[in-house]
Order: C-alpha cells, then structure tokens, then sequence
C-alpha cells in the first residue's frame, strides 16, 4: 500500500480573514484593535506565517494599515460585506498555490501547528476541506475559519455565493470534509467585545 503524499507548507499560502464589519465589537475594525501592543491581526499574522509559504490578509477597509504589515491585501469580489465565506472566495481566487489555510484576525491564539496538522487529516482522507474542532459531546465546537481548503474548491463556492448563500457551515456540508480535533479550546478564542480583549490583555 502506497503512502498518502503529504501537503507541504511550500503548497499552501495562508489567508488572514479581516473583512467583516466588527458589529458586535461596536463597528470598530477588529484585526487593529490593540494586544499587548499590537494589533490582533499581527499576533495572528506572525503565528500563521511560519506554517504556510506565502500570506496575505482579506481586508475591505483600512487597507493601508494592513498593508504596513507588509502582505498583499485582498478585497471581497463583492461589494457590502457578505461575510467570512466571501473572504474565503478572495483567497481561493487569488491564491497560486494548489492549498488555502485561512484564520481570523480575531484569534490571537492560533496554534503553531494548525495547518500542519489540517494538512495531515486533509491528506490521509483525501478531502476537500479540513476544519479545526474543540471539545467533546455537548461542548464540541466547529471552527471553519481556521480551515485549509483545495483551490479546486472555488468554483462550488462561486455557485453557493451566486445562489444567495451565506452560511459558512452550509457551504462546507456540500464538500468532503474532515474535522480535526485540537485539544485546547482557548487557542481558538475570538475577540467579540471590548471586555473580552481586556480579559485576555490581563490574563497574559
């Protein structure tokens, strides 16, 4: 039986999702927001860069700021912010490399082998998407912002765009997808409010 080949790092480019509206955090623009000195999408930026060969960052305001952390920025393909799938849309459009490993701006906690190992479950099952997980049962959580996706993805979320759809959980339901478990449920903790920054600025 021939060994499954593994995705390398040097076939993935990763994608910092900071496209949204910050609603919920008062329409501020979350990625800029300050942690212990820098901006959440820097502390999210600098843990996905080793893990992937190249990096850009899915903005559609401030964009001059988060081209000062020097990576490409790529806008939605469409107008009025229609959410994280949207983000994930750019990223497959524009990316060259055959893998897509997305997190949000909002998680400064990313695990340093996130994509390592989403890219060994996508491999072993040959799927078209793997997402990050966290805990058990009742308490089992879905992270499909933290995600390595196939470039070959992009046209069946060109069509589930184009029909309406904005759902993220429903478009990854329509692809062969592997869950994969990561035991520390904080490493995946989103910055929603300004309480919630402040709680983590003092919990470090």
């Amino acid at each position: 039986m021939s060994a499954v080949p593994a995705i390398a790092a040097s076939h993935i480019t990763g994608l910092v999702l900071a496209g949204g509206r910050g609603t919920r955090m008062g329409g501020v623009d979350k990625g800029l927001e300050i942690l212990h000195g820098k901006p959440l999408a820097q502390h999210v930026l600098e843990r996905l860069a080793p893990q992937v060969c190249t990096l850009a960052v899915n903005a559609n305001r401030s964009q001059l700021r988060y081209a000062a952390f020097g990576y490409p920025i790529w806008h939605d393909l469409a107008p009025d912010f229609p959410g994280p799938l949207a983000g994930l849309q750019c990223g497959l459009a524009h990316c060259t490399t055959p893998f897509l490993a997305t997190a949000p701006c909002d998680s400064p906690l990313i695990p340093y082998d996130l994509v390592a190992r989403l890219a060994e479950e996508m491999a072993a099952s040959g799927a078209d998407a793997a997402f990050a997980v966290t805990g058990a049962q009742d308490k089992r959580q879905r992270h499909p912002v933290c995600s390595l996706l196939r470039k070959s993805s992009l046209p069946s979320l060109d069509a589930f765009l184009a029909a309406g759809e904005r759902k993220m959980e429903l478009w990854f339901a329509t692809l062969r997808c592997v869950e994969v478990d990561f035991p520390d449920e904080r490493a995946f903790s989103n910055i929603n409010t300004g309480l919630q920054l402040q709680q983590l600025e003092q919990e470090q």
